[in-house]
Parts: structure tokens; C-alpha cells; sequence
């Protein structure tokens, strides 16, 4: 039987950066990706100021301002009934070299990660590995049954703690032991993407059309869009046809219509929007003995505020040096996993918080096509809150750092350049 001392399930971002510092710290880890490679459309693309300084940290901030990139420096609100765009996040004014989120393929991203792991001798990342079960002996996790989905053969992988990093859709979130529990979200998700101009305003965009909501995305040369859309409503919403559906968008976008005449085509078809079926939750137990969950693993997020992988990210940071002297040592047990819990808890929490106020009090009104300030305009408060400077950096911060950042193992820095 094959046999590791950490077991990943999951190469998404959690599962490649606690790869990669467990790693370095000395330890053996084996990540299991269930696909060929990293290449998924339509995935987070946003890496904040956290992350950057991670990257920073371990000494690949320059591999990483090399990959083709946008730097978002604020967010933009349409205010009032003409739709004037209001900075309300104002990145760039925050102190520190990483004032920005920079979009950038998350398969670029997870590719320089994968690259850099696979230069330590304790690392290794198999794609093409599916996890179907855990292996249990007496209550404890020991370790995965596998299927390789390239010529359908099946092994098992004996680790000392298996992690589950395979996002919402986790084998660990069926063991009743960890009780999973729901919230109501009242949207789900349309990607898509529409040309951009440069005529067009920079960084994030968010816009209100008639029971639906978006965030646009720069991305250069293109809007990577995110279009809010009342729960459950896609099969409606659809069979109302994608031209009313654009047109209702530009009309929700006055600078788009102010724009270029000759701006390239939008989707063509329907199978050019695609669907994210929206939850949150969170496990009320992230562990058992044997097992740590961490990222969407254990708490998945709404996209509203767009740090769910950031807070991944962090997560995997926190378990590295939580876990990495005790998995070195051969000492590593339940005490070890729960502290990991206790620590993102309280930031799992309290962003979820946030985001559940987001949806009962400004999302849900207006995907139900009614105002969220009663008696008056539209977030008519918002464009005076936007005229003091010092009150766009609340909500820049958190955006940028969630509410509090975490530090890598020792043994996992390095120097820059």
C-alpha cells in the first residue's frame, strides 16, 4: 500500500499553497487532483493584497508579476437614478506595495504553485487521481481509496492526515459526525464575458438592472461579468431569451450605452453563460481524527465581496503552521486540527456574517425588485458615505485583507528574486 505522511485532496488553491509550504517545511505530502490539469473557465480570478503578500513571502512575487495580469485598485457603485459610478473601495489608497487585487488565471496561478512544489523532494502532485472513500481503522482516518481516471484503476493512499481541500462538493461533508450547516442565499450566479473598451471605467463594477445584479470585471481587453440572478430563477429567466436578458443589462450599464457604437458581440447562445449555483454553509466540526477540512471544504461562501479563495488561501496558511512541526515529528493529533478550526473560525464567521447581511438587506430586496434603503433613493446614504475619503478605506481593507492576516511557517520563506 502506498503511504504519505499528508494527503491533499484537492489541488484548487488551498490544496496547492498547503502543498507547497508543508513541502518546504520538510514534510512529506502527496496532493491528489482529480483532474488532468488546472484549465477551468470562470473560476476566482481575484488574488488580494493577502495573497500577494504570501506570494511576497515565499519569494515569488516576481514569477508571479510575470503571468499576464490586471490590477484592480477600486470598486464602483452606480448611485442615484442616472447611474453615476461612486468609488466606495478604494484600494489603491491603503499603505503597503500591494495596494491592488490582481486578476489572473487561476490556472496560472495554480501552475506556478505546482511548479515551484515540484522542486521540493517531499512534494508530489497526481492528477487524474479521483478520491472516492476514506480509509478508516477504529474511528480514525488513515488515508484515501483512489480511482485513476486515466485507465480507470483503483489504489489506496495510507497518510497520517488526510485534508480535505476538494471544495463544496467534498466527500468529508457527507460524514454526519462534521454537521453541516446551510444558510439561505437568495441569488445564483451568471458568468459570462463582454468586450471591454477603454473608453469603459476601470477596476470592479457593480451595476442594478431589473431584478437582477452584477459585478463587472476588468480584465484588459475584456468584462469577466457576474450577473445576480433571484435563486432557482435560470430555467425562467433563460426561457425569457438572451437578447432581452443583454439588453436589460446595457440598459442597467449608462456608460455602456454612452460607449462605442462598434463594441464587440456579447454571448451568442445560452451555452455561453454559465451557472453557479450559489451556497453558503459552514461544517460545525472541520476534523475527526485523521482529518482537516479547510476552504470551501468546510465553509462555502457566497461571491459576494469576492475573497472566498483568499480565505481559502488563508485557511492553508494557517494549517501549515499550525500542523507542520507535528506532521514532521510524527506527534500530530486531534489537538493539532481543532486549533486550526479555532483560529479561522472566528474570520469564517464573521465574513459569513457580513455576507448574510448583504443578502436579507441589499441583495434579495433588489432581485425582488424593490429599493434596499427604504423611502428614498437607492442607496442614496452610500453616495454620501463615498464623499469621505477616510470611509472608503473600511471597506478597501477588508476587502483586501479579510479580518486578519496569516503567517506561513518559518521554514517555508524565501527571499525574493
Amino acid at each position: 500500500m502506498e503511504r504519505t505522511t499528508c494527503c491533499v485532496v484537492g489541488g484548487g488553491p488551498a490544496g496547492m499553497v498547503l502543498g507547497l509550504l508543508l513541502a518546504r517545511a520538510g514534510v512529506e505530502v502527496t496532493v491528489l487532483e482529480k483532474h488532468g490539469d488546472f484549465l477551468r473557465d470562470f473560476r476566482g480570478d481575484t488574488v488580494h493584497p493577502s495573497t500577494l503578500r504570501l506570494l511576497d513571502d515565499l519569494g515569488l512575487a516576481d514569477r508571479f508579476a510575470a503571468l499576464p495580469q490586471r490590477h484592480v485598485h477600486s470598486v464602483q457603485l452606480p448611485i442615484g437614478r442616472g447611474g453615476e459610478l461612486f468609488t466606495v473601495g478604494e484600494i489603491g489608497s491603503l499603505p503597503g506595495k500591494y495596494n491592488y487585487v490582481a486578476m489572473v488565471p487561476q490556472w496560472d496561478l495554480l501552475d506556478l504553485l505546482a511548479d515551484e512544489a515540484n522542486r521540493e523532494p517531499t512534494f508530489q502532485l497526481r492528477t487524474n487521481t479521483e478520491v472516492t472513500s476514506f480509509r478508516t481503522e477504529r474511528g480514525r482516518v488513515t488515508g484515501v481509496r483512489y480511482r485513476d481516471r486515466t485507465n480507470g484503476s483503483t489504489g489506496e493512499l495510507r497518510a497520517t492526515l488526510t485534508v480535505a481541500c476538494d471544495g463544496r462538493g467534498s466527500l468529508a461533508r457527507d460524514l454526519p459526525e462534521l454537521g453541516l450547516r446551510e444558510f439561505p442565499c437568495p441569488m445564483d450566479v451568471w458568468w459570462f464575458r463582454l468586450p471591454r473598451e477603454e473608453s469603459d471605467p476601470q477596476g470592479l463594477v457593480a451595476n442594478a438592472g431589473e431584478r437582477f445584479l452584477t459585478a463587472m470585471i476588468d480584465r484588459g481587453d475584456y468584462w469577466q461579468c457576474a450577473a445576480l440572478i433571484p435563486k432557482g430563477a435560470d430555467a425562467t429567466c433563460r426561457a425569457q431569451g438572451l437578447d432581452r436578458f443583454l439588453a436589460s443589462f446595457t440598459e442597467a450599464t449608462p456608460w455602456m450605452r454612452r460607449g462605442p457604437a462598434d463594441r464587440g458581440p456579447g454571448p451568442r447562445s445560452w451555452d455561453e453563460v454559465k451557472l453557479l449555483d450559489v451556497r453558503m454553509d459552514r461544517l460545525r466540526r472541520w476534523h475527526r481524527p485523521g482529518l482537516l477540512c479547510i476552504g470551501d471544504a468546510a465553509h462555502a461562501m457566497s461571491p459576494v465581496f469576492g475573497i472566498g479563495i483568499n480565505l481559502a488561501v488563508e485557511d492553508a496558511v494557517a494549517a501549515a503552521r499550525h500542523l507542520a512541526g507535528p506532521l514532521r515529528e510524527g506527534t500530530v493529533g486531534l489537538a493539532d486540527v481543532r486549533a486550526v478550526q479555532r483560529r479561522r473560525w472566528p474570520t469564517t464567521v464573521a465574513t459569513q456574517g457580513l455576507q448574510r447581511i448583504a443578502h436579507a438587506r441589499v441583495i434579495g430586496p433588489l432581485l425582488r425588485g424593490r429599493s434596499p434603503v427604504a423611502g428614498g433613493e437607492p442607496l442614496r446614504l452610500a453616495e454620501v458615505l463615498t464623499k469621505a475619503p477616510w470611509l472608503k478605506r473600511a471597506p478597501a481593507y477588508f476587502l483586501a485583507y479579510g479580518a486578519g492576516r496569516e503567517r506561513p511557517p518559518a521554514e517555508s520563506l524565501r527571499r525574493s528574486g
